[in-house]
């Protein structure tokens, strides 16, 4: 029996060795070594001969959405009007929307959205998300200015995705729900 497993380990042994340089062997290399075409090479696989080809018509890229509203008080009015949270109101969603606001808003509007955050004496003033003004804008016109900005506050649009953008609406939401029952 002893004769056996040595028999059976001697291979084993024999492979076994200190050079680095050799992996080993390797089985279907092709799917481990593929021969990526240049950007602007000539690729007789496509009908126009071309290798980067255009995105097909109406693609969105990934985590943006388009948004047919451009900047101003008549654009945000209208956009007011027509954008509806498309997102359940949620203790998760609730939750994602404070960290957002945590995040990006806290430094001028403040933990509790009065326009008080740490950067404000340095800066002048963001308006109280809870202000009489702000307190009537819809979720749309919300939605707007977080995404294309207003008056000194830039656009977020790039930086916040769509749906957190959409959280932060209904965090917005519950601060200003908050501020109304004291």
């Amino acid at each position: 029996m002893k004769h056996i497993i040595f028999l059976l380990l001697l291979p084993l042994i024999f492979s076994c060795s200190r050079n680095d340089s050799n992996g080993g062997y390797e089985f279907l290399t092709d799917m481990v070594y593929p021969v990526p075409y240049e950007a602007y090479s000539a690729n007789e696989l496509m009908k126009d001969g071309k290798t980067m080809q255009l995105p097909p018509k109406n693609t969105i890229a990934r985590g943006k959405m388009p948004f047919p509203y451009g900047v101003g008080l008549d654009e945000a009015k209208r956009a007011g009007r027509e954008l509806k949270n498309p997102f359940p109101k949620t203790k998760e969603s609730l939750a994602r929307g404070g960290e957002v606001y945590k995040n990006y808003c806290l430094l001028c509007h403040g933990t509790q959205g009065k326009g008080d955050g740490p950067l404000i004496p340095k800066f002048p003033n963001p308006p109280s998300l809870t202000g009489k003004r702000l307190l009537k804008y819809s979720d749309g016109r919300l939605f707007h200015i977080i995404t294309n900005g207003s008056g000194d506050m830039p656009s977020h649009g790039e930086q916040i995705y769509y749906k957190d953008r959409w959280f932060l609406v209904q965090y917005v939401n519950f601060l200003q729900e908050t501020f109304r029952k004291k």
